[in-house]
């Protein structure tokens, strides 16, 4: 599906003051397609704020403009404050305003033109001005690339290019899933015709573990991972207690799950970690099954075919029992 942008000249050909905002528990491709609009808005004369709910992971620490980034938990009322004062508001990698925690109601209230940019089912169109929203590519930042391409391909330069390529590759998992298609090699092949180094890349975003988090991995797969062959499935959970035993800090999970996922025989893999007040949920699957109907059915989530995510809001113990009481009824689509 090719989306037409064109209709965004009109809108960005005078100087305005531009939020950009994505989902809680920002990932690669939130940060990464948020900051490289932040570079195109800024060289092409607007001035743009990048505001998150709450922390990103340490391993994007490095990126190009990410000291600038608002964090709403950190900084509320300059976070309202860019919402209530922007003349546009890019909503990147999310597809509802429920995904914005408590930047919520300030995001509904605000008056300027509110638009869509990504790459989840179902999106809520009733909720923005303007959407741009597709299922059929690799990754929001594949998309903000596919934007830019159309409103003035001379501005994409190497760092708006290192950006959109941290985006495209975690949100695929360095081209493992979600990317079966040339056209996101064609993006990948231009963004290093701007100079960037992928190796660098790759390596300060995937070898960059502190001593902790490597050990917590160990702890993941010698202590915690538990394996139902009859149902192909595997999963790992934390309880909050162990989180704390190895220092755990955002983006110290990132990952994890396909540990699980990659058990010869394991289509449908799961991780939970216990949070303050629920039990976050990641979901990997392959072939067929469907993890982001599993996770919108039964645990309030979504997300793509193959990689997904959910919440549930019962102790650990029950959540578990749920999950492996559900596996039964899809024992037929699990062992096809």
């Amino acid at each position: 599906m090719v989306l037409d942008f064109s209709v965004l000249q009109h809108i960005l050909s005078q100087r305005k003051n531009i939020a950009i905002v994505s989902h809680t528990n920002p990932d690669g491709d939130s940060i990464g397609s948020s900051l490289g609009l932040f570079h195109f808005l800024k060289a092409y004369g607007h001035n743009p704020v990048v505001v998150v709910p709450n922390e990103y992971p340490d391993f994007l620490a490095w990126m190009p403009g990410e000291k600038e980034i608002l964090i709403c938990d950190k900084n509320r009322e300059k976070s309202k404050e860019v919402l209530k004062e922007a003349g546009i508001i890019f909503c990147l990698d999310h597809n509802a305003p429920s995904r914005l925690g408590e930047m919520e109601e300030t995001f509904k209230k605000a008056e300027g033109i509110k638009i869509m940019v990504d790459h989840h089912v179902n999106p809520d169109k009733t909720a923005y001005d303007m959407t741009f929203s597709t299922t059929e590519t690799s990754s929001t930042s594949e998309l903000v690339f596919d934007m830019m391409s159309e409103l003035n391909p001379w501005l994409i330069d190497k760092t708006i290019s290192e950006c959109l390529y941290v985006g495209i590759m975690t949100d695929t998992g360095s081209f493992s899933y979600s990317c079966n298609s040339e056209k996101t090699f064609r993006t990948v092949a231009e963004l290093f015709k701007n100079g960037i180094d992928g190796v660098k890349i790759h390596r300060l975003v995937y070898d960059t573990f502190s001593e902790s988090r490597l050990r917590l991995l160990g702890y993941c797969l010698s202590e915690k991972l538990v394996v139902l062959p009859e149902y192909h499935t595997a999963y790992i959970w934390l309880t909050k207690e162990e989180l704390d035993r190895f220092n755990f800090r955002t983006g110290d999970t990132e990952g994890v799950v396909n540990y699980a996922l990659g058990i010869k025989g394991i289509k449908f893999a799961a991780l939970f970690t216990e949070k303050d007040n629920k039990i976050r949920i990641s979901f990997r699957s392959v072939g067929d099954f469907e993890a982001n109907t599993f996770a919108r059915e039964h645990f309030e989530g979504g997300g793509h075919k193959n990689a997904a995510g959910g919440d549930s809001f019962v102790p650990m113990k029950e959540t578990i029992e749920k999950f492996e009481k559900l596996l039964d009824n899809y024992k037929d689509k699990l062992s096809g």
